[in-house]
């Protein structure tokens, strides 16, 4: 019998954060580190440390969860690893070298000879075979189906495992895909997996949806593999429940999907992180703001406008390759505290390159060697050498001080203090950096955004990236430290469709537009039946994906009354989509008559929200939570800074910098000039003075 406990799990680079939230709303948060060798082991012994918390043990807290909540890095390692599956593909004849043409895209513009992404598919695994469809889905040249065959075992001997098909105009009639995976299941009944494009992206354009699908293919067996082995362990675990993952789109989807939709979970992580950002400033009376996640391998970046993150079709590149799939626009740079700091050629440089959860920074005492931000962090006191994590560890403080003499100090001949600082400016110049590429994507001023932090270091660091980007508002949720987790459970589940219908406005058929609408909501509460939702917890919005003729991308333009169009409503989409090109890019052609491409259906399945986001205290007098002091580096030597209990603290607290407020798995550092109160959602909203 369950009994209303809702599990949030997100797991990162350095450590796997879970979120618990109890039947009575209460918010409990832990943090163990990731195991890179199997996540699913960090993620039970999660689970096993949440239970503790709670006063149950693993099969009674597994036994008594309505909804346990995913988001994963492992197609993010596949990626950057390139350890995904030996994959072949099978495309029209013609196109063997799509992938390699990339859309004459190239990352670095000034330097010829900068080399192409490591090959998903070698040329010699990328199989031609004569088929042809036009852009209506008649065919032109039927399947040779002895090629496919022929195909086929060629692959098999060349040890592919994962097979994607890409054939010209599949999203249109996917006739030819389906006879193909056929032919693949006869052929090779033990391959790993089979990525059909019209399955994984139902789109034009063509080197988009090759891209797209040969990712798909390569890192779903290991996906797969993956959340197998984590929904087995649950199952042993005593949870009968079901398993949702977090998407790049901000929903969540089933584990059946997975195979389908592998590459939606890239990014996945990060996603939950912004999506509760959008909730907690929301009830805060923010809407316009920069979420930045420091965890302890990357720093991710999101700019949130009128309280809704962006989300991207358009020129979604990740780890080089593209993906035209709905993504929140998040950026990323190698900036956390496990990143490593070493001179190079007398210049200090600091990350991409990180520690991780083995060994770690230094002063965790779990053999790092390399000194890492965070090592800078406790050089600097703003880190607690005694009582951090929750008091289940003790820094070692001097020895990231040899580290910091050793590695940074020595070679550039300065003090410890003053090597530890240079660390903090370079790691803060470099997020600040990040932020301003965003938000410069965008035309945004961040002296008029506010600044969500939230991870394991956005506390700490937030008080410096304020000043830098020249912000005045900071919001410091207090459930932070595993944010991304709590937006994995307050995220909605979100079914994201498209049926291809490639015609001029002029010509369009009123009765297969209303057709496809219908096929798309069919198929959409199909995937979402299993949520078991009510009708007054399902939202569905209908698109036309429209474009110029001549345009690579097309625009999502809403349709009015469910996709039942007239005339009226086809000049209104005519005006509508010159408006909304206008808008988001800059120029219009309203004598042109524009392009549909497709009908796109995002069906919404809304989850039940918390009422407040944090686990919060009841003093609001900041004498009785004081717990101490210590000294603080702020850039001009040490002052003697007080320290708080943050557990303690009761909406209504008002703080004065310079503070440390010490959270269990974080502390929130407020500089000389910051003011900081608790407001009654569990959001430290401070006052930043330049």
């Amino acid at each position: 019998m369950r009994g209303g406990y809702r599990v949030g799990v997100d797991v990162g680079g350095t450590f796997t954060d879970i979120i618990c939230i109890t039947p009575e709303g209460e918010i409990i948060l832990d943090k163990t580190p990731t195991t890179p060798d199997d996540q699913s082991e960090g993620v039970v012994a999660g689970l096993q440390q949440m239970a503790a918390d709670i006063g149950v043990d693993l099969k009674a807290l597994c036994g008594s969860l309505d909804a346990f909540v995913h988001g994963t890095t492992t197609a993010d390692n596949t990626m950057i690893e390139m350890s995904g599956a030996v994959t072949g593909l099978l495309t029209t004849e013609g196109h063997r070298d799509e992938i390699e043409l990339r859309r004459d895209h190239k990352e670095n513009i000034w330097d010829p000879t900068f080399p192409p992404p490591e090959p998903i598919a070698r040329r010699r695994a990328r199989i031609a075979i004569p088929e042809r469809l036009d852009f209506e889905g008649h065919v032109l040249l039927e399947l040779d189906e002895d090629a496919v065959r022929r195909g086929v075992r060629r692959l098999r001997q060349l040890g592919v495992t994962s097979i994607a098909v890409c054939f010209l105009f599949s999203f249109v009639d996917p006739v030819h895909e389906l006879r193909a995976r056929e032919i693949i299941a006869e052929e090779y009944p033990d391959v790993e997996h089979v990525s059909l494009s019209h399955e994984v992206l139902p789109r034009a354009p063509e080197f988009e949806r090759t891209s797209t699908t040969l990712v798909n293919a390569y890192v779903a067996p290991r996906i797969t593999a993956y959340v197998g082995r984590l929904v087995d362990r649950l199952r042993q675990a005593g949870f009968d429940g079901r398993v949702v993952l977090m998407q790049s789109s901000g929903g969540v989807m089933p584990p059946e999907s997975v195979a389908r939709h592998a590459v939606s979970l890239l990014g996945s992580g990060p996603t939950g992180g912004v999506m509760a950002a959008a909730i907690a400033a929301g009830r805060s009376g923010v809407t316009d703001f920069v979420a930045a996640d420091m965890g302890g391998t990357s720093y991710d970046v999101c700019l949130v406008r009128g309280g809704l993150p962006a989300v991207t079709t358009d020129w979604n590149w990740r780890h080089r390759y593209y993906l035209n799939l709905p993504m929140v626009d998040i950026h990323s740079v190698g900036a956390g505290g496990g990143s490593i700091a070493r001179v190079r050629q007398g210049a200090l440089l600091v990350g991409p390159e990180s520690a991780g959860s083995y060994p770690g920074p230094v002063c965790y005492g779990r053999g790092g060697e390399r000194a890492t931000v965070t090592d800078a962090d406790a050089v600097l006191g703003y880190l607690p050498a005694k009582g951090f994590a929750a008091g289940r560890m003790e820094l070692d403080v001097d020895a990231a001080r040899r580290a910091l003499e050793r590695d940074v100090a020595g070679p550039l001949g300065l003090a410890i203090e003053e090597a530890a600082w240079a660390v903090q400016r370079i790691v803060n110049a470099n997020m600040a950096n990040a932020v301003r590429k965003v938000l410069s994507g965008h035309g945004a001023d961040p002296r008029t955004c506010a600044l969500i932090a939230y991870g394991g270091g956005g506390a700490v660091h937030a008080w410096a990236q304020a000043r830098e980007l020249g912000m005045h508002r900071i919001l410091v949720p207090k459930a932070s430290p595993a944010f991304s987790a709590l937006g994995l459970l307050v995220s909605d589940y979100v079914v994201d469709l498209l049926r291809a219908y490639v015609v001029k406005l002029s010509e369009v058929d009123l009765s297969r537009v209303s057709a496809l609408c219908s096929e798309l909501l069919t198929e959409a509460e199909r995937e979402l039946a299993p949520a078991n939702l009510g009708p007054d917890q399902v939202q569905s919005s209908l698109f036309a994906q429209m474009c110029y003729h001549g345009q690579n991308f097309d625009m999502s333009v809403p349709l009015p009354r469910g996709g039942d169009l007239d005339d009226a409503d086809l000049l209104d989409l005519v005006d509508r989509f010159h408006e909304l090109h206008e808008a988001t890019r800059g120029f219009s052609f309203p004598a042109q008559q524009p392009l549909l491409r497709g009908i796109r259906l995002v069906h919404r399945g809304l989850t039940p929200k918390p009422p407040v986001l944090a686990r919060l205290g009841s003093t609001t007098d900041p004498d009785a939570a004081r717990t101490g002091s210590r000294p603080v580096h702020f850039g001009d030597g040490f002052l003697e800074v007080p320290t708080y209990d943050g557990a303690s603290l009761g909406p209504g607290t008002t703080i004065t910098g310079p503070a440390l407020i010490e959270e269990p798995f974080t502390v929130v550092v407020l500089s000389p000039s910051d003011t900081a109160r608790l407001d009654p959602h569990g959001n430290y909203d401070i006052s930043v003075e330049h």
